[in-house]
């Protein structure tokens, strides 16, 4: 009889293989670093990154900046987030309102956020309305996609089920067409923080005193590489956190995806 490994086991083993690759890349990088192979000074080492981040975050730089940078991209993605999964449901489940709102948003999807930022400002200055409003703009037709790719894929058979059994609209809603399109909508959520987070670089390099990419930007213009190394790190690290958040609130609503 096999031993049931403790939580701390389990934890480990599922664990595993992310520290493994982390380790590697790790390994990897500071030996590219150390070879030769790129001038000294534009790679720094993993140690030198680390200590670049410590340094930022004993300043309150890293504190102030990432402060910026997630009520940004917060608001931003709220307002996408909402707008997209709501105009997905209608699209999904209204084959005419899809077929003229569906055309609009394919001719919107290929501009990226970061081609408006011109107009944007030109718009609405360099205040915080424009950053918002060009996340809103990238998270929503990321969001719309899946969920109204999930809306349409539920069976009609079972909405007409629910109406002949004398369901009214609210509760078909609630009861047959949110959980079964709950596993696109979560996807579409998931999606749309990585998007809200690229969105967000997009927004920051267009006009901003504060945030993350912002930072990028003023360490480049002085060549300090070992800081924008670690801007890179807490960009990545940011977005597991989110993604991670809203893989376990997703298993813990949405428990019969397998996301």
């Amino acid at each position: 009889m096999h031993a049931t490994p403790s939580p701390p086991g389990r934890a480990l083993r599922r664990l595993g293989p992310a520290l493994g690759a982390a380790g590697a890349v790790l390994a990897l990088w500071y030996l590219l670093a150390r070879s030769g192979a790129v001038a000294p000074g534009l790679l720094p080492t993993p140690g030198e990154t680390a200590a670049a981040l410590v340094d930022s975050a004993r300043s309150g730089i890293l504190a102030a900046d990432l402060g910026a940078s997630l009520a940004r991209a917060g608001q931003g993605f709220a307002l996408g987030a909402l707008a997209g999964s709501a105009l997905g449901f209608a699209t999904g489940h209204l084959p005419r309102l899809s077929a003229a709102v569906a055309p609009v948003i394919s001719f919107l999807r290929p501009i990226p956020a970061i081609a408006l930022v011109p107009l944007a400002t030109a718009w609405f200055g360099i205040g915080e309305t424009a950053k918002r409003l060009l996340i809103a703009y990238a998270v929503l037709l990321a969001v719309w996609l899946y969920v109204h790719d999930g809306v349409s894929r539920v069976p009609a058979s079972h909405l007409r089920a629910a109406r002949s059994l004398g369901a009214p609209l609210h509760r078909r809603f609630t009861e047959v067409l949110l959980p079964a399109a709950a596993p696109a909508l979560l996807a579409a959520l998931r999606y749309g923080a990585s998007v809200a987070l690229l969105a967000l670089v997009a927004a920051e390099l267009g006009g901003a005193d504060s945030g993350l990419a912002y930072r990028l930007q003023v360490d480049g213009q002085f060549l300090r590489v070992d800081r924008m190394f670690a801007g890179l790190l807490v960009l990545g690290l940011l977005g597991v956190a989110v993604d991670l958040v809203l893989a376990t609130v997703g298993r813990r609503f949405v428990h019969w995806s397998a996301s």
